[in-house]
């Protein structure tokens, strides 16, 4: 008997439009995330001569994420790929803030098992559903012998937890992977410990370059309710309008952390003799935010 397919495999639910349900299924863009609990997805998805076990972690659309579900989140994958007789771990979740999910627990956690993270595009009643399709091939990529660290099985593709990048609001693969993701050397990265005992998170916001970016909104933050942190998106290769740059200049010496991205889709941003702000190489904005947030959160304690 092969040992390896006598292992467990655990599915950890919280919502999304995979377990969603439309009003009526010929509009099946309507509809509300959250709403099929874990036992009844896995009902339509065959996973013969798998023992499975299952966790309702959160119930939610992913565009409502937060930071207690990614704390509950990550104690259960952490508790469960440390068990010796868990093999895998797949994770249902809305496709919305899946890159930064994805990216935060693989960032953490580095897990030595694999961390399928699977979702759909279509809700759970509509005739064509992907779901199923995407939570079986999260199930079998799971039992690959290459399979290793936090991915994202979807369409018929797995991308890389660190990599993964929502570029399509509404086709049926909404996901691309850039290439060659490093983290920023200069973050730190806390350990599963700090981020579980982390109750006051810090505050990093998300600003973009574009015409006319006078940075006001930046100087009136700092006044009046000033983050730990600013990521901006810049245009092209991570460039500001002289005066968003200003701007955040003035937000650093005040002793906010800030980190350069760009809001191009794929290339992230290389250094120049001139640059003056530090940035985030080939992360993304949402994913330079995680960065920044991890490494304020490991600065703290």
């Amino acid at each position: 008997m092969n040992a390896k397919k006598t292992k467990k495999i655990v599915v950890l639910a919280t919502g999304g439009t995979i377990a969603g349900l439309a009003s009526h299924a010929a509009k099946p863009q309507d509809y509300k995330a959250g709403q099929v609990d874990v036992a009844d997805l896995l009902q339509g998805v065959a996973h013969d001569g798998l023992e499975l076990l299952t966790e309702q972690v959160a119930q939610i659309d992913s565009k409502d994420m937060s930071f207690l579900v990614w704390q509950s989140l990550l104690a259960r994958v952490a508790h469960w790929v440390d068990q010796d007789d868990v093999q895998g771990v797949v994770i249902t979740h809305g496709t919305d803030t899946l890159e930064e999910t994805a990216y935060f627990l693989q960032t953490v956690l580095q897990p030595t098992k694999p961390v399928a993270m699977t979702c759909a595009m279509l809700p759970a009643n509509a005739p064509d559903s992907d779901g199923p399709g995407n939570l079986k091939d999260a199930l079998a990529w799971v039992q690959q012998p290459i399979a290793l660290g936090v991915s994202v099985a979807c369409a018929g593709q797995v991308h890389a937890g660190q990599a993964v990048q929502k570029n399509h609001s509404h086709q049926r693969n909404p996901f691309t992977s850039q290439a060659g993701i490093t983290h920023p050397v200069a973050l730190h990265v806390p350990s599963v410990a700090q981020v579980l005992a982390c109750t006051h998170w810090p505050r990093v916001e998300l600003v973009f370059n574009h015409t006319s970016a006078d940075g006001r909104l930046v100087h009136a933050l700092m006044v009046h309710d000033a983050p730990q942190g600013w990521v901006v998106a810049g245009s092209g290769n991570g460039t500001l309008h002289h005066e968003l740059e200003a701007a955040l200049l003035d937000a650093q010496k005040q002793g906010a952390q800030v980190l350069r991205a760009s809001r191009c889709a794929q290339g992230g941003v290389q250094s120049r003799e001139a640059d003056v702000l530090p940035h985030a190489g080939g992360l993304t904005a949402v994913q330079a935010r995680v960065a920044l947030l991890l490494h304020l959160v490991a600065q703290q304690t």
